[in-house]
């Protein structure tokens, strides 16, 4: 009989193993959904005298990119996120996380700045408060400034059409 405990066991964590790897890590939830922006108190890219707060986010909606001139992921999703602004759909706002300001600067020069603002969280200030866990992440608000989809890897325009887009539309709609 006390033979067949290591097996129970090593069955038992198997099954643990095996239903964890059959959820999608992309649909992490996210605490912050229909809430408003956290606060924060952050300067902007490129004029670090001015400030930028969550209050930003009221009036329109808004997609906020996470990303960083080390993430190589963000290289991936930037064509996308250049034609995203080239069309105009969404209010499209960066978050510069765990940078420093001539790198992020650096790579916005080679690969073009497709952002209407960027927030520079060096520190993780704001990506702490937004639960980021690793870059790019986006999250679509609505008008009035609340988190209503959270958006964990990168943009591919399959996503931004059939995900985003859509969403962006119905909440620039009500």
């Amino acid at each position: 009989m006390r033979a067949l405990i290591p097996i129970a066991l090593f069955l038992l964590m198997g099954l643990a193993f095996a239903v964890g790897l059959t959820k999608d890590p992309k649909l992490l939830p996210s605490e912050l959904l229909n809430k408003p922006v956290p606060k924060f108190t952050l300067s902007e890219l490129y004029d670090e005298t001015e400030t930028l707060t969550q209050e930003m986010f009221k009036g329109k909606v808004s997609l906020i990119n996470v990303f960083g001139s080390w993430c190589v992921a963000c290289n991936v999703e930037h064509p996308v996120l250049m034609e995203i602004s080239k069309r105009g759909d969404v209010n499209l706002i960066g978050v510069d996380w765990r940078d420093t300001r001539p790198k992020a600067k650096a790579w916005l020069e080679k690969g073009g700045n497709p952002y209407r603002q960027i927030i520079f969280d060096n520190e993780s200030v704001l990506a702490i408060k937004l639960g980021v866990s690793g870059a790019p992440e986006s999250f679509i608000t609505d008008k009035s400034g609340h988190i209503r989809y959270k958006h964990v890897g990168v943009i591919t325009p399959k996503v931004w059409q059939e995900t985003l887009l859509p969403l962006v539309e119905t909440l620039k709609a009500e």
